[in-house]
């Protein structure tokens, strides 16, 4: 009797190391708990925004727990310290964060576009050319996608950034900083230009034709990637699925994010006009990180431009668009 308790006993611990092992491989082991996915109320992450709405990633049996937040340095800041597992960033932080080793990788582009940046200038300010900003006080959130270009922009016109007064300051507040004169001008992703021009500030350049066209990314824990690999590409399915949403539905995903930022529906729609909305990992956006890897070193952010390419695992992105 003994004996075969003691055969059962080491039966059942051998079926328990095979079943955690087996569901380990294929990333189901935690199948059943929530996905914690960080992303922002703005127009570039549309498709997220749609896919928390729509509850894309049900239709795909992904549990999610969405969490939004109105900067991208709060997105990094969930990812970085494990609170979220996947999340949406601009470009600068996916780079700095490959630059720091900081265990994070690059899933996939959700958009982009080389004219969502902009820069506004203050009613009654004499600037007209680039040369004209030096000396004059720049309002931008540091870290982000838009300081990157920012910083693109004035090597490209020949100017340091020692010449300018940069600000960081946060989106919410640039409109009100702009037309009450704590700045000269102000740099960000749309759609706060478009809302300080409401407010009387006047468009003065566009961070387009410097090859870059500033992607938005969405990344993953490393951990994550490791143990549940499928409910990575069930995310992605989700994602792809919202994606073709905003591009067949612009009218209707207008409506969707003025209601989650509590934006006009005309300027979301306007905005949106100004973002390309793609699921890829494509050179050109390789390309684009490059450069906002050298411009990052450039200015002293980063020690050296990180192997981006190393950085992605596009597999997964493979995976969720051909099954």
């Amino acid at each position: 009797m003994k004996k075969t308790r003691a055969r059962f006993f080491l039966i059942a611990i051998a079926l328990t190391l095979y079943f955690t092992a087996s569901c380990a491989a294929v990333g189901t082991c935690a199948a059943s708990e929530p996905v914690s996915f960080a992303y922002q109320d703005r127009i570039a992450d549309a498709a997220s925004v749609v896919a928390v709405k729509k509850d894309l990633f049900s239709a795909e049996g992904l549990q999610m727990k969405p969490l939004r937040f109105s900067s991208g340095p709060a997105c990094a800041e969930a990812l970085y310290s494990g609170s979220a597992q996947v999340g949406t960033t601009g470009d600068a932080t996916a780079v700095i964060a490959a630059a720091r080793k900081a265990g994070l990788v690059i899933i996939a582009s959700h958009g982009g576009g080389e004219r969502r940046h902009r820069i506004v200038a203050r009613s009654g300010q004499p600037l007209a050319n680039p040369s004209d900003l030096k000396g004059k006080t720049v309002g931008v959130k540091k870290g982000t996608s838009t300081y990157g270009g920012l910083l693109a922009y004035l090597k490209a016109n020949g100017l340091s950034l020692e010449t300018v007064r940069i600000v960081d300051m946060r989106p919410a507040d640039m409109p009100e900083a702009l037309s009450a004169g704590s700045v000269d001008a102000i740099c960000a992703s749309e759609p706060t230009p478009s809302l300080a021009e409401t407010r009387g500030g006047k468009p003065f350049a566009e961070l387009a034709g410097l090859g870059n066209n500033y992607p938005i990314l969405l990344m993953a824990r490393t951990r994550f990637v490791e143990e549940r690999p499928g409910d990575l590409v069930k995310f992605l399915r989700a994602m792809a699925k919202a994606m073709k949403f905003v591009r067949e539905h612009p009218e209707e995903t207008a409506g969707i994010l003025a209601k989650v930022s509590g934006l006009d529906k005309g300027l979301c729609l306007n905005a949106m006009k100004r973002h390309s909305y793609e699921l890829n990992l494509s050179d050109q956006m390789l390309e684009s990180l490059t450069k906002t890897g050298q411009s990052l070193k450039d200015h002293g952010r980063i020690p050296q431009i990180p192997d981006i390419r190393a950085f992605t695992r596009p597999e997964f992105l493979k995976n969720a668009l051909t099954d």
